[in-house]
């Protein structure tokens, strides 16, 4: 634990490295030239090669990007782990609705596996990783996905945005109730929020399939977005024989991040990295 907090430490430090835009020529469905317009990715890369990488998906409801501690700071100790990080600033509601999210996300995935020999990454070893809001954008990476558009003219669209993994910390997953967080909700999905078979084909409880991806899900029962959220989603994976893991912790409010400053949370991030180290992503 002491090395991962150390090599985190050390790496704040650092210049952030230069983001790259998620479509150069622009984004399907932009509605403007801002910042907020252009999704990315900003890469933060280990020395080793043909190393596991996860794109993180910070949380904010849908309509904000907490980057620091649920985005830098996570991909900074996934390289303390020897896992390449790559931050993900997806668009928002209300100005972008679904399915522009899920688009970003699944780019995300694609790009990094397309690039997977430019930065040295196991192409077979790409997860996912979301906190809140973020979290069921993993969730829907995990359940919906495709093997890519092999005539694409387009070398990114060619290959699979299915993660290898995903890991979702005290995720929003149910759009239906009675656990939903109707602020994420209505981000997302803005003028069909009330489109009930939209919202279930976005709960990813509802979504699960043989294929899903393996999941980690860590939840606390204090928590303002209904643990129920990973439990129902856990018994789905189990009942499809999905490999998953669940961890709910009694104390713990939203938003910790990584939890490193509370006394019994911090533990957590050492049961990721030995489920991490059980996928074959962790060769330390």
């Amino acid at each position: 634990m002491m090395n991962i907090l150390v090599a985190l430490l050390l790496s704040v430090a650092q210049e952030k490295p230069a983001l790259e835009r998620l479509w150069p020529n622009g984004a399907p469905g932009a509605v403007g030239e801002e910042e907020r317009d252009k999704p990315s990715i900003t890469p933060f890369l280990v020395s080793a090669d043909k190393a596991a990488a996860c794109i993180v998906c910070p949380g904010g409801g849908y309509g904000a990007l907490m980057t620091t501690y649920e985005g830098d700071d996570v991909a900074r100790w996934l390289n303390g782990i020897g896992i390449h990080g790559f931050v993900l600033r997806y668009r928002l509601g209300p100005r972008y609705n679904h399915p522009c999210q899920m688009q970003d996300v699944q780019r995300a995935i694609r790009m990094v596996r397309a690039r997977a020999a430019e930065w040295k990454i196991d192409p077979a070893k790409i997860g996912v990783w979301g906190f809140s809001a973020g979290g069921h954008l993993a969730s829907t990476a995990a359940t919906h996905f495709d093997d890519g558009k092999a005539d694409a003219e387009d070398l990114v669209e060619r290959v699979s945005c299915r993660p290898d993994f995903a890991i979702m910390t005290y995720p929003v997953i149910s759009l239906v109730a009675p656990y939903t967080h109707m602020g994420s909700t209505k981000n997302l999905l803005g003028p069909k929020v009330d489109d009930l078979e939209l919202r279930a084909f976005l709960s990813a409880e509802k979504q699960v399939t043989a294929k899903t991806s393996p999941c980690f899900l860590m939840h606390s029962w204090e928590d303002g977005v209904p643990a129920e959220n990973s439990v129902d989603f856990f018994l789905a994976l189990k009942k499809a024989k999905v490999p998953a893991e669940l961890h709910v912790y009694e104390k713990g409010p939203h938003g910790y991040g990584l939890g490193l400053k509370d006394p019994v949370l911090r533990s957590w991030p050492e049961r990721l990295t030995d489920w991490l180290r059980l996928r074959g992503c962790v060769k330390k």
